[in-house]
């Protein structure tokens, strides 16, 4: 099942107040990104972000969960009402996550 256009839309609000959050459309799905690095993405309407330490840390009881067959797991992220602890979740990921592998030409 693909992901819809509204749950990216409340997800991406919700992540309003961190710095330089992108998305890009994949397959009905969607990628998410912070400064240009991917941090997570929208799968089958469901919000999963990288198990990075701080993201464990700060979602100690989030599930892990494969966005699709054959991926790693990811966090749930089920607490999208609290907008304050997604900045801080988001923001402390950011300096965790590698920055992109250059692309051969």
């Amino acid at each position: 099942m693909a992901s819809t256009k509204d749950y990216l839309d409340y997800v991406l609000e919700q992540l309003g107040d961190v710095q330089d959050v992108s998305h890009r459309a994949m397959m009905g799905e969607y990628i998410l990104y912070v400064q240009g690095k991917v941090f997570g993405g929208i799968y089958d309407n469901r919000f999963l972000i990288k198990p990075t330490k701080s993201a464990r840390e700060m979602l100690p009881d989030a599930p892990m969960e494969l966005p699709y067959e054959g991926a790693k797991e990811m966090l749930l992220v089920e607490e999208l009402d609290d907008r304050a602890l997604l900045t801080q979740v988001v923001t402390a990921m950011a300096d965790e996550l590698p920055l992109p592998k250059k692309k051969r030409k």
